[in-house]
């Protein structure tokens, strides 16, 4: 009886060695791993809109120049009130006075003042900005065109990226004669947003749109784009 006990402790320990080892990656041994990139797209109105609009101005004196400043700006920012724009959506952006030691000013002194603007009425924006310049506006750049619910905006972005992600795994399991067995894992790759416009304008430039019409504004659509990484399993048909 001793001796066939000793003989099973052998047989007992050569069958838990050969036991395989879980896949950490989540696949099962008799399933192929396909990991899956895809982008997806969603375009969404804006519906906000921000610029910035500031005064440049140059005297003998930093007092007059500041002064001078401070008038042309109380005019500029009681213009974008006029079109609904509420206190909370004006932002300095820069408050500076400065000698100007070159040029054809040298000696005298510039002040600037600059606010960043969220207009939420985007259908204004151009009117917005034709007021800012005529109140005395001679530095200008924007607008940027903004969802303000970015999250909301992508969501449709979500779901076109994996679907296109789904597709192309029953492409490749179709191909290699497997199919989808199930979905491992889902990493958001995160999005990415286009370039936004940019312009300056000078003096010049502000004598030019002031005495005209607002300028044509086209708010379109901005398109949000997302990545996304899945992982799925595949098996034999």
């Amino acid at each position: 009886m001793r001796n066939r006990t000793l003989m099973l402790i052998p047989l007992l320990a050569l069958g838990a060695c050969s036991e395989k080892a879980p896949d950490p990656r989540g696949v099962g041994h008799d399933e192929t791993l396909l990991s899956v990139s895809a982008t997806g797209r969603s375009e969404t109105r804006p519906d906000e809109a921000r610029f910035t609009a500031g005064v440049s101005t140059i005297a003998a004196s930093a007092g007059a120049a500041t002064q001078k400043n401070n008038e042309t700006m109380t005019r500029v920012t009681g213009a974008l009130k006029a079109f609904g724009v509420a206190g909370k959506d004006l932002q300095t952006r820069q408050l500076t006075v400065n000698r100007i030691d070159w040029g054809a000013n040298k000696g005298k002194f510039e002040a600037v003042n600059q606010v960043e603007v969220r207009m939420r009425a985007v259908d204004k924006a151009g009117e917005a900005v034709a007021a800012t310049t005529q109140a005395g506006a001679n530095v200008l750049s924007g607008p940027t065109l903004r969802v303000s619910d970015q999250e909301a905006a992508t969501k449709s972005a979500y779901a076109a990226a994996y679907r296109a992600a789904r597709a192309r795994a029953d492409a490749y399991a179709g191909a290699a004669g497997l199919r989808i067995d199930r979905v491992l894992t889902i990493r958001d790759g995160g999005d990415s947003a286009p370039p936004m416009p940019y312009y300056e304008m000078d003096a010049a430039a502000n004598r030019t749109v002031a005495q005209s019409a607002a300028p044509p504004f086209n708010p379109g659509v901005s398109e949000s784009q997302v990545s996304v990484r899945v992982d799925f399993a595949l098996s034999e048909k």
